[in-house]
């Protein structure tokens, strides 16, 4: 039986070690300017013409002489589209009675009519324009013509 403890042990004597290499990698990112972007804006006014509707409201007084005697002071009332506003006076005789003097009758009309006013219009506009790393203009500013369609 020696000879297989020497088997044993010549096995053992002629193992190698082999190194196992793995590579890693490792990814990084910057930024690096390869160029911007120039915005401008203006302002274009234009007179725009606007047809608006218009409500108009006027009031006519009419005086109307009543000198009627009445016991207390009338209230203030309509009739259809007039407002009636008594006006009393006291009258200092032997006997002391309200004479409803006049009343006031207010009428409201209404007009409709249309007024045509130019009224400024403003609007916008943006122009982009693509800049280099060293920020001069790659791409020039298109036609205005283009802008505005």
């Amino acid at each position: 039986m020696p000879e297989i403890d020497e088997a044993a042990s010549e096995a053992v004597s002629e193992e190698r070690v082999l190194p196992v290499v793995e590579e890693e990698l490792v990814a990084e990112a910057r930024r690096v300017k390869t160029g911007s972007v120039r915005v401008e804006k203006h302002v274009e006014r234009q007179i725009r013409r606007v047809d608006l509707p218009l409500l108009k409201e006027a009031v006519e007084v009419k005086r109307v002489p009543v000198n009627r005697v009445v016991n207390e002071p009338q209230a203030i009332r309509r009739s259809g589209d007039t407002v009636i506003v008594p006006v009393v006076e006291e009258q200092v005789t032997i006997t002391r009675k309200l004479v409803l003097k006049e009343e006031i009758h207010i009428q409201r009309r209404r007009s409709r009519q249309r007024v045509v006013k130019e009224i400024p219009v403003e609007r916008e506009r943006a122009v982009v324009r693509r800049l280099d790393a060293k920020g001069r203009v790659v791409n020039p500013a298109p036609s205005r013509r283009s802008v505005l369609k």
